[in-house]
């Protein structure tokens, strides 16, 4: 490999082709990270190199983040359908150059709250694997029952093995357990509401798109909502009926102010006791669940195969007991709860992050403001 299309930790890459319909990435810049993972550029990926020591790589990263430079590249794009940007046009753009001292300062602030919510990033993966770990053990591998009938040790509380039976029936199930359509689990909510006849109205909208884009609902106004969309209830999971084979599972944020409405290509569960939203979301982000779920889609295109909702409803989906399912959320249900958390906090963060960048960078506030803002 020519080692030009290498890039290394800390290198700065800006995009020159975007096929999105607003071009939402285009000229947007992106800094290499520190992985184990080997990542190389094309011709429609640019990197960026300083011609001397009077700016700050960082600086110029966060700067092409800003909504000037933004709009001057998309407002020199070419293509319709494809938007297409140059070296030319981005070297283009002007711009005042602080000191590189005022520079490095500005982009510290930045990136510490980069850093933070890249940070619950990483805390939330790894919560969201423990419970799907924790879940196949228990409810598909049976790893404690199987333990138990070959006289292995013990590796969870005594007050949780002792909920686990010592055998397997002819199922090949645990002995007592017995088998729960999704019906039993959950309700599906279907109630709808036409967002365009609310007005101005400020939507928490959890749409394919949204979730596609990193899992953030978008904040929409209903006149700019064209189509029905599912209320959200308290406690709703939503699962995605649309092309089973890419696990699209949202637990929403916990009720606020404003109303939550969700794509009517998300199934809004609701838990019945004593399933809770934490045995949803584990079960639906099952690899073996999912797989049910992709033997059952309709449809020929394989962009627009769906799940229908009756079938999905009728399909025997877990193998347990009553006080196994309140023990999975005794257990799971406080990392689910810090997930949320996570989530709540990483908002606050990209909001004042997005709000000082401006800020920052035409010098309307200090550096010591936006340190204590930041905080």
């Amino acid at each position: 490999m020519p080692a030009e299309y290498v890039l290394s930790p800390g290198d700065v890459i800006v995009t020159m082709t975007d096929l999105s319909k607003q071009a939402d990435t285009l000229g947007y810049s992106a800094t290499v990270p520190d992985s184990d993972f080997r990542f190389l550029h094309n011709q429609r990926v640019g990197k960026v190199t300083l011609k001397d020591h009077s700016a700050d790589l960082s600086f110029i990263a966060w700067l092409m983040r800003t909504n000037g430079y933004r709009h001057e590249v998309l407002g020199s794009a070419t293509g319709s359908t494809v938007k297409h940007t140059s070296p030319g046009r981005i070297l283009s753009y002007s711009f005042k150059l602080p000191p590189v001292a005022e520079q490095q300062r500005i982009s510290a602030v930045l990136s510490a709250l980069d850093n933070k919510i890249e940070l619950n990033r990483r805390m939330n993966e790894t919560l969201e694997a423990s419970a799907r770990a924790l879940f196949r053990d228990w409810f598909v591998d049976f790893g404690p029952t199987r333990a138990k009938a070959e006289g292995r040790s013990a590796y969870l509380a005594p007050d949780l093995w002792s909920l686990f039976p010592d055998s397997l029936g002819e199922d090949s199930a645990p002995k007592g357990w017995h088998s729960h359509t999704l019906s039993d689990l959950a309700h599906q909510h279907t109630a709808t509401i036409n967002p365009g006849a609310t007005g101005e109205e400020v939507f928490e909208h959890y749409s394919l798109p949204a979730f596609d884009a990193g899992g953030s609902p978008a904040l929409d106004t209903g006149n700019s909502i064209k189509s029905n969309k599912t209320l959200v209830p308290a406690g709703a999971v939503l699962l995605s009926k649309l092309n089973p084979e890419i696990s699209r599972v949202w637990v929403p944020n916990e009720k606020g102010e404003m109303r939550q409405i969700a794509s009517t290509e998300f199934l809004a569960f609701v838990p019945k006791a004593p399933a809770s939203g934490s045995l949803l979301f584990a079960l639906f982000s099952d690899n073996a669940f999912r797989q049910t779920m992709e033997g059952m889609v309709t449809g020929t295109s394989k962009s627009h195969q769906r799940i229908s909702p009756p079938a999905l409803r009728a399909v025997e989906a877990l193998v347990g007991s009553s006080t196994l399912f309140e023990a999975f959320e005794r257990t799971v249900g406080p990392m689910m709860k810090l997930m949320l958390q996570n989530r709540a906090e990483t908002r606050k963060l990209v909001t004042t992050r997005d709000a000082l960048l401006p800020k920052l960078m035409s010098g309307e506030i200090r550096v010591r403001d936006a340190e204590a803002l930041a905080a």
